[in-house]
């Protein structure tokens, strides 16, 4: 791993599937950056190279997803933090503060419950679904049957192919997303091309595939963040986004309004944590769940102070 800061670098996981890493450089407490479900390493463009200033930064693209393999393991947050675990250890940093986003930031706390090796994880809006009980004023049993409507909708969508032709698109259809959120469109359009697969008749699709999408959604359906959560005993940052999401095309009318329900018990339950847990820091951030793109300076901030924070780190 000798290419200069900015290059991307291969690690090889457990198993010898290839593994996509991208060195910032940098210089201070080393931190690696995940990515979301069906995004990769290029989210982090923004945030990147402001951490670098006081950090060793380095980004990966997860397995199924970007320039990383598949392999032949379904894909379980335990195999995700395998990963993370090869990858610090090519990098040659094993004690780096994990900081992910979405499901990275829930990759990122699972790796608190490994023995040795990472001190601390920040996850940013990493949350999932949830539980039906954290649906505020919604009936559970409503809510239960809502869900998995929803996860079989992201299942589906999931690794759908589509003809070469409709490449422009989806290109367009990121760049009109860019736009209402504010972000520069050429770092929408980096992210889809950096996704793009293609099957055996031509077809064109955005990684992960379907098996690993599919496997993906599971295990994040399968995840109880707020009991792994209270049993973690070293430091992590949780960051909630303060702005609702675009609405999602293709969603039922009643999706905005669970959402709504679940930001609010999703806020009640993050305060009774930080009140209870000393080792769990809650945080929120004045962007949407893309804020990676959205709120670079405010990101890296947060993050760059909370790694400081942290005992022994300059």
């Amino acid at each position: 791993m000798t290419k200069s800061a900015g290059e991307d670098l291969v690690c090889v996981a457990a198993d010898g599937v290839e593994l996509a890493v991208r060195d910032h450089g940098g210089d201070g407490s080393p931190v690696l950056l995940l990515h979301g479900a069906g995004r990769t390493l290029a989210d982090w463009a923004r945030v990147a190279p402001l951490l670098a200033e006081r950090h060793r930064v380095w980004a990966m693209d997860l397995r199924g997803h970007g320039r990383s393999g598949d392999g032949a393991a379904p894909w379980t947050f335990e195999v995700a933090a395998d990963d993370v675990t090869a990858v610090l250890a090519a990098c040659g940093a094993p004690d780096a503060v994990v900081v992910g986003h979405s499901l990275g930031g829930m990759i990122a706390a699972r790796c608190l419950e490994r023995d040795g090796g990472v001190p601390a994880a920040v996850n940013l809006d990493g949350h999932g679904m949830g539980r039906p009980e954290q649906y505020v004023g919604l009936d559970t049993a409503t809510v239960r049957e809502r869900l998995g409507e929803v996860r079989k909708f992201a299942e589906e969508a999931g690794g759908r192919p589509f003809p070469p032709e409709a490449l422009e698109a989806v290109l367009g259809y990121q760049t009109g997303m860019a736009a209402e959120l504010g972000i520069p469109a050429e770092l929408m359009e980096a992210g889809v091309r950096r996704s793009l697969g293609e099957t055996a008749d031509g077809q064109l699709f955005l990684r992960p595939g379907r098996r690993q999408a599919r496997e993906t959604q599971q295990a994040m359906a399968g995840i109880d963040l707020f009991t792994l959560y209270r049993r973690v005993t070293r430091p992590l940052l949780i960051a909630r986004a303060l702005r609702p999401n675009p609405s999602v095309p293709g969603m039922p009318p009643w999706f905005d309004q669970m959402m709504a329900a679940y930001v609010r018990g999703l806020a009640r339950d993050l305060a009774e944590l930080a009140r209870t847990r000393p080792q769990v820091t809650v945080a929120g951030v004045d962007g949407t769940h893309a804020m990676l793109l959205e709120r670079p300076e405010d990101v890296a901030g947060l993050v760059s102070g909370f790694v400081r924070g942290l005992p022994g780190r300059p």
